[in-house]
């Protein structure tokens, strides 16, 4: 399932953001990626310090992780710490699968859900669209600065070229309770009609049938 979540930071904390990444030193960003994913990868990460870097990811995990579709959505049992990248002209990030496992030795986990936070406007520069293979074809995202997508982490995708200007983007990975994409989707529907039946039927005979069986599949379903 491929969830775009809109408005995740806004104007003020994208400033922020672009803000320090303007004054940031930046590495290959394939020091980062797997045997597999070197290959094809072609961007810079962001270096900064420590306290930066807990600031920079207060605010921008800060606001994800409390977002209600987000919630909604992942899941989450662990969540990673994001990767700020930058794309230039001529960089790009060929077709990939992500990692089953990632993180230190004494942090691992399963990668479910791939989050892509962008961080800056699309028509700052061309090209640069993340491009994820689904049963219905391949899906071109190019997203306003602060929305998320939220993608299943098996899926194969890739960054097209950017041909000019520069791509600014937050990429992260989670574990979910939910092991599943479809059993996810599942949740997600039934939750999004929950929510509906909560402010149109409070009370209501459908909305305790429907709570019924959503906090019942979450319950057997969860790993947890």
């Amino acid at each position: 399932m491929l969830v775009i979540i809109p408005n995740v930071l806004n104007d003020e904390d994208i400033h922020v953001v672009q803000d320090l990444m303007a004054t940031a030193n930046f590495h290959e960003g394939t020091t980062s990626a797997g045997s597999e994913a070197s290959r094809v990868k072609n961007n810079h990460e962001m270096f900064i310090s420590e306290v930066e870097t807990q600031r920079l990811n207060n605010l921008v995990m800060g606001k994800l992780v409390q977002n209600p579709t987000y919630i909604a959505t992942a899941f989450a049992a662990k969540i990673a710490a994001p990767y700020y990248a930058k794309y230039t002209a001529g960089m790009h990030y060929g077709n990939h699968i992500d990692d089953p496992v990632m993180g230190p030795a004494n942090q691992r986990y399963r990668s479910d859900i791939s989050i892509t936070i962008f961080l800056n406007a699309p028509e700052a520069y061309e090209g640069g669209e993340l491009v994820i293979s689904t049963a219905f074809g391949e899906q071109e995202i190019k997203l306003d600065a602060g929305d998320a997508v939220l993608y299943p982490s098996s899926s194969t995708h890739r960054v097209a070229e950017v041909s000019e200007g520069e791509r600014l983007v937050a990429v992260t990975w989670l574990q979910s309770t939910i092991r599943d994409p479809a059993k996810r989707e599942i949740l997600y529907k039934l939750s999004q009609a929950r929510e509906t039946l909560i402010k149109t039927s409070p009370g209501s005979t459908e909305l305790e049938q429907l709570s019924y069986g959503y906090v019942n599949l979450l319950r057997m379903w969860s790993d947890i």
